[in-house]
């Protein structure tokens, strides 16, 4: 059987058996992973850009990894919930000890979307309130609680939300409407204005404040230095606990063990998962003695199948282990500053690339249709990416309402110099073969050695007939 035959018959039993989720799926079929490269069964190979879902932090199939993997499943692997093993408590021990005071006490679930769900629950019972506020470009999951909370995406129609959720304006600088008179951005006053918008709709019941402290899918939208501090002084105010979904920028990635850190503020429970596990399915819940103490006399419950399982725990040890051991925190910030002089280029070259922002090898830039209006660009964003797939680069678009096709780029730790120049290279082929497309018109566009699927996807971005490569 050919291999176009193979791939027919692949997509052909995808759409008879699997259910659509709302995510459009790649074109690629991945076979095989290995450190920065996937593999199609043709062989043909592609740098990744985004570690998986911003999981993989020391790259696919790390050797290390592997081999605790392959020991531990073949002689503890899951037990009862309530069975706690040598895995778990040395996890809890190692983590502790890169957890600032007083935060100590931990526990361990499988993804991002249990931790945030469980975290809100801790606060709501701790402190007997049930408002929580969370940011308009939040992503903390897709469960009840944690979806509550979400607001960049999978609100409509599913339903009511918990009750008590507020939304707080997210510290997005470039397109801020918060501005001094030379122009900068004035995000004291827009964090004023969030909190009077927050005093006005409570109703005497604040629970908690949870946060990233780099916005992921709402565009990764660093907040400028001194806003989480001030963030945490206002909520102090208020009696609120802070939650911090360090889902993807935790465990070394923005050159710091916790992105927090940044600003010196500490949360009262904070969420880890994807880089924990590196790639596996393993997450965390910390918090202080005191919180726990609260939950427990409050009666908590937080019960699933796969409560502290001990094979995902031995994989969290071993991540950070080499966390540790091999300075990654030290890797990700130099290796994130080539990352970023590299997109500083591709910006002073490709006019639609309005923003660069990032921190460590967590990184971002925003498409725009228009440099003077500043409009998003989704479909433009939309058609780079795919031609970098095509070249042979996975990088993910956010194409949420109101963003303009905002490219994260999170290579795992583990990349190399060469690499990261080689993903710039392809991200500006792209660039230039989709702009090309643009500028010249549909005489170019005609002629132009690019894949048929893109030139239709340019056309209907301008509004041509695809008869134009009849």
């Amino acid at each position: 059987m050919g291999s176009a035959n193979v791939s027919d018959d692949f997509w052909a039993k995808a759409g008879r058996h699997l259910m659509k989720t709302g995510v459009p799926y790649s074109p690629a079929i991945i076979t095989r992973a290995q450190g920065t490269k996937l593999y199609e069964e043709n062989g043909r190979e592609i740098l990744d850009f985004t570690s998986g879902q911003m999981s993989s932090l020391l790259g696919h199939s790390h050797p290390e990894i592997v081999e605790v993997v392959q020991k531990n499943v073949a002689q503890l692997d899951h037990l009862l919930s309530n069975m706690i093993t040598w895995p778990v408590v040395e996890l809890g021990e190692r983590l502790a000890r890169f957890l600032p005071a007083p935060l100590e006490k931990s526990f361990f679930l499988n993804t991002g979307s249990e931790t945030t769900e469980a975290a809100i629950k801790m606060a709501k019972m701790h402190t007997g309130k049930f408002e929580i506020v969370a940011f308009t470009a939040s992503y903390h999951g897709l469960t009840s609680g944690s979806g509550s909370a979400t607001y960049s995406a999978g609100r409509k129609n599913g339903g009511p939300a918990m009750p008590g959720q507020l939304a707080f304006p997210a510290p997005y600088e470039y397109r801020s409407v918060f501005r001094k008179p030379d122009g900068s951005y004035d995000w004291e006053k827009e964090l004023e204005f969030g909190w009077g918008m927050i005093d006005r709709q409570s109703v005497g019941s604040l629970a908690a404040f949870i946060m990233e402290p780099i916005l992921s899918t709402g565009g990764i939208l660093v907040p400028p230095k001194g806003y989480l501090a001030r963030m945490a002084e206002e909520c102090r105010k208020r009696g609120m606990l802070i939650i911090m979904d360090e889902a993807q920028t935790g465990v070394g990635r923005t050159g710091q063990m916790f992105a927090f850190e940044q600003d010196g503020v500490v949360p009262d429970i904070l969420c880890l998962s994807k880089t924990l596990g590196c790639g596996l399915p393993l997450a965390s819940v910390s918090t202080t003695a005191e919180i726990d103490a609260g939950c427990t006399r409050a009666g908590f419950l937080w019960l699933t199948t796969h409560l502290n399982d001990p094979l995902t725990a031995a994989v969290g040890c071993k991540v950070l282990e080499i966390v540790e051991r091999d300075n990654i925190t030290a890797r990700a910030a130099k290796h994130g500053e080539l990352l970023r002089e590299g997109l500083l280029r591709l910006q002073a070259n490709h006019w639609c690339i309005g923003d660069v922002r990032g921190r460590g090898l967590f990184q971002a830039i925003e498409i725009i249709a228009d440099p003077e209006t500043k409009a998003p660009g989704p479909e433009l964003g939309q058609a780079v990416s795919d031609r970098a797939l095509e070249l042979g680069l996975s990088c993910n678009v956010v194409n949420l309402p109101g963003m303009g096709g905002v490219f994260r780029l999170a290579p795992p730790v583990t990349v190399t110099a060469e690499e990261i120049e080689q993903g710039v290279r392809i991200l500006d082929q792209a660039f230039s073969s989709v702009l090309k497309a643009l500028t010249e018109g549909p005489d170019h566009i005609r002629d132009a050695p690019i894949d048929a699927t893109l030139q239709n996807k340019v056309c209907r971005w301008l509004r041509l007939p695809s008869m134009l490569f009849a």
